[in-house]
């Protein structure tokens, strides 16, 4: 009982994080680790385990089908750091103090409770080129719409477009929360001392908003990394590979291909890019707080 009472400043702490950091390592950590073991390996998922080193990642370097997976995740990151900038501007737009207002947040709101899926066949119907809404406005005026998921240029940037719009609406929940936090009485200093329009926005609302930004762009880079579902549901991967991520076709070689360790190898490149960006964006965070 002596020991609790002395001790008890830090022992509450621990007892309150040890669930969290068992299930954290028993299914985040222990997977990455057991990923990268089966890496090592020439693997169908079902019979014994084949040593081969660093032979996946050697294969990976001369394989084609990487190189585009990985130029469509680049392509997926930058498009997605629109989404905290489009957010944050829709958040500043819908909360004002106007007439109707929550009407128009509620429709903003509807993307993020769809499903990917959802998402990706309504997107599938509107690029359509027979009969999609797309098609019905290039028709209107006198143009023949383009076959968006069947251009390899082109395809990438079509189930991206489709995949911001519910991460759009993600971000400016984020952003209208923070700035339901904003000190009230330090606008209204600001407002006395002259500040309006874009000085107000930059010198005193956007630092405010520097932890619901940070975690905005950072759960959005992540989401591109990451992204599968939406290009599941709307392109498998093609035409011809054009359209796979890193992380599809980490699925299409596991799964299709019964070469689990290469799809290993995969994942364990994604993990380390993900990785990577997150240490270098707290250490440029945790830098600008300091200064």
């Amino acid at each position: 009982m002596t020991f609790w009472r002395r001790h008890r400043a830090w022992l509450y702490p621990v007892i309150f994080l040890l669930p969290g950091v068992a299930v954290f390592g028993t299914i985040i950590a222990a997977s990455a680790l057991e990923s990268l073991w089966v890496s090592l390996h020439s693997w169908d998922g079902m019979g014994p385990k084949t040593w081969v080193g660093l032979a996946n990642f050697r294969e990976l370097l001369d394989d084609p089908q990487f190189y585009t997976s990985l130029k469509n995740n680049l392509i997926w990151v930058l498009m997605f750091l629109l989404a905290p900038a489009l957010g944050l501007a829709i958040a500043l737009a819908v909360n004002q103090p106007i007439r109707g207002i929550r009407l128009v947040k509620s429709l903003f709101f509807v993307p993020l409770v769809l499903a990917p899926a959802a998402v990706g066949v309504i997107f599938v119907w509107f690029y359509d080129p027979s009969f999609g809404l797309l098609a019905k406005l290039y028709g209107l005026a006198g143009a023949t719409p383009p076959a968006l998921l069947s251009d390899e240029r082109l395809v990438t940037f079509a189930v991206v477009g489709a995949a911001l719009w519910p991460q759009v609406a993600f971000c400016m929940i984020l952003f209208l929360a923070g700035l339901s936090n904003i000190d009230e009485s330090v606008l209204s200093a600001a407002r006395v001392d002259g500040a309006r329009g874009w000085r107000m926005l930059v010198h005193i609302v956007l630092p405010q908003l520097s932890q619901v930004n940070f975690l905005a762009i950072a759960v959005s880079v992540i989401g591109a990394l990451r992204s599968f579902d939406i290009i599941a549901v709307m392109t498998q991967g093609g035409p011809f590979g054009s359209s796979a991520t890193l992380a599809y076709q980490m699925y299409e070689q596991s799964i299709f291909s019964y070469r689990f360790g290469y799809g290993a190898a995969i994942a364990t490149v994604l993990f380390g890019g993900v990785a990577v960006f997150i240490a270098w964006y707290l250490h440029r965070l945790l830098r600008s707080e300091r200064t």
